[in-house]
């Protein structure tokens, strides 16, 4: 049987929600395929010398999409490897389109229990701070699905089970996404 990394060429980047497991799930995908791992937060900090919530503060959502876009088009190109993105880095169309069209773009879906719960274990995400989280989850979801809903592959995190059960579904997906 072929192996899933003989059939990548390009790298796989997780979108999605904040809370959805992104970082986690993607640190456990890239060391099931043997395969480098960025989360592209972890990126932006290193770069910048200051946390994503400084940033967002000091410039605003619209600057740092865009300096995220810049970056997130430089982890897209060279080596395979495994991407998590920031929870609004597939919002921006520009951002979107690049992924899609470079990567192999998987959208972590989670309920907004799931997300609430998870995001309230700690207090780094600027837009969660000007309200009730869960109303303000449960807005963004609404307001971003039909963005996430253009990713390749969509695979459902329902918060049950072990993270293992989501890398062993996004590898079935890929390989059914890579026959087709």
């Amino acid at each position: 049987m072929q192996k899933l990394t003989d059939l990548l060429d390009r790298p796989i980047v997780l979108v999605g929600m904040m809370g959805a497991g992104k970082s986690t799930v993607g640190r456990r995908l890239a060391r099931r395929l043997g395969l480098p791992f960025v989360d592209s937060d972890v990126a932006i900090e290193e770069a910048s010398g200051s946390k994503t919530a400084e940033l967002f503060e000091r410039f605003g959502e619209h600057d740092f999409r865009d300096g995220e876009r810049r970056l997130v088009a430089r982890l897209v190109e060279g080596d395979v490897r495994v991407i998590a993105t920031g929870g609004g880095a597939f919002n921006d169309p520009r951002t979107r389109q690049l992924l899609n069209d470079r990567a192999i773009t998987v959208w972590l879906d989670a309920p907004v229990d799931v997300l609430a719960e998870r995001t309230a274990r700690r207090n780094n995400r600027p837009l969660l701070h000007k309200g009730n989280p869960a109303e303000i989850l449960s807005r963004l979801m609404e307001e971003r699905q039909s963005y996430y809903s253009e990713a390749k592959i969509h695979v459902r995190s329902t918060g049950t089970g072990a993270h293992g059960n989501v890398v062993d579904a996004i590898v079935d997906a890929l390989f059914k996404y890579l026959a087709s």
